[in-house]
């Protein structure tokens, strides 16, 4: 249960929700056991991170999620609406001092019971279980228009980034992760069982692609960047070693990518695979001709996390007429830049014009 939460600044977050889908086909959290709504939840607050908090380093999905999971196991029984409303609410233990969940001293009312339903005590709620003078602190930072909730799964994960960034934290530094958990929660037992969730997640999440073979360092790295970039629009030429970028004129469907900053198919490979040292050619054609060739016909059992997959006119046997690629991440999932007018997403890998992958990890 989240007691204090630190405020950061926080602009323009509506746009970052506008995007999400309704629905994806084969979606992760069948691996994972995640529903795929609150998996993008988790996704986009990471993606929001490099602008809202750009000193923090190493925040990824999985933690986000081993928070939800302890706190509130998903959400579980809950409905997750298209726009990340829960219901019912999730409302935690009366915090009257009498032990309920731990708390002996009592936590009188903030919010008038608006959000837990008591107008004497207050509780935790949402599926993160903030304290409602928690949350309220940070309500006009994620969406300053107004209407945030602790109810709703992308204000809940956008405010749990925040607080385990705190100001700037290094998350890869094992010290700083536990302190960040440690400050969610002050409990030993609660830091390892976090933890312990993370991991699970992160292996579940990497998959093996049904090879057999888990993912390796390198390629969690290069799928943790390519995942971090979940939500960023699609811009035509757009996207380098260094992150997201305008691009340039035109697509075959009229988009400017000068107008757009984002990353194309090809670009994202560059940035993902550059944070691990990996200098790809800029054209997702020419980027099959790097490392070991995976043919189509071995199909998606060959593959291992990490590798890209491309795609081609139906028939096609020649690299040169690729026109599209992504980066495998397991369970015939992929994660990519798909179109103009569309954002980074994880999705199925598509059935048609599959062309096979390539190994360069």
């Amino acid at each position: 249960m989240l007691l204090l939460l630190a405020a950061a600044g926080l602009l323009g977050l509506v746009a970052i929700f506008d995007d999400i889908e309704s629905s994806n086909p084969a979606p992760v959290g069948n691996s994972v056991g995640i529903p795929q709504r609150m998996l993008d939840a988790y996704n986009r607050a990471v993606a929001a991170m490099p602008t809202l908090s750009p000193s923090c380093k190493g925040l990824d999905w999985a933690l986000l999620a081993a928070l939800a999971q302890v706190e509130s196991t998903q959400a579980a029984g809950h409905e997750i609406a298209a726009d990340g409303l829960i219901t019912p609410p999730i409302v935690g233990p009366i915090l009257d001092g009498s032990g309920a969940g731990g708390n002996r001293t009592p936590v009188y009312d903030t919010d008038k019971g608006a959000w837990d339903g008591n107008a004497q005590y207050d509780a935790a709620v949402g599926p993160l279980q903030f304290l409602p003078a928690t949350f309220a602190g940070l309500a006009g930072k994620i969406r300053p228009g107004g209407g945030a909730n602790p109810q709703n799964i992308d204000d809940a994960a956008m405010a749990a980034a925040l607080y385990v960034c705190g100001n700037g934290r290094d998350l890869t530094d094992p010290k700083q992760l536990n302190a960040a958990i440690y400050q969610y929660n002050a409990s030993t037992a609660y830091v390892n069982e976090v933890l312990n969730w993370r991991q699970q997640f992160l292996a579940l999440g990497a998959g093996d692609g049904g090879s057999g073979v888990p993912a390796s360092e390198r390629a969690q790295k290069v799928i943790a960047a390519a995942r971090s970039q979940i939500g960023v629009p699609y811009s035509w030429g757009g996207g380098n070693e260094q992150g997201k970028s305008t691009g340039i004129c035109c697509s075959d469907g009229g988009q400017d990518g000068r107008t757009v900053t984002g990353f194309d198919c090809s670009g994202l490979m560059l940035y993902a695979f550059g944070q691990v040292g990996i200098h790809l050619p800029r054209l997702a054609s020419d980027q099959a001709g790097v490392g070991t060739r995976i043919p189509a016909s071995a199909g998606l059992d060959a593959l291992q996390p990490g590798d890209m997959v491309f795609f081609a006119p139906d028939g096609s046997r020649s690299d040169s007429a690729i026109y599209h690629v992504g980066l495998y991440i397991g369970g015939g999932q992929m994660i990519a830049a798909p179109k103009p007018g569309d954002n980074v997403k994880q999705q199925a890998v598509w059935n048609y014009n599959y062309a096979g992958g390539a190994r360069v990890l």
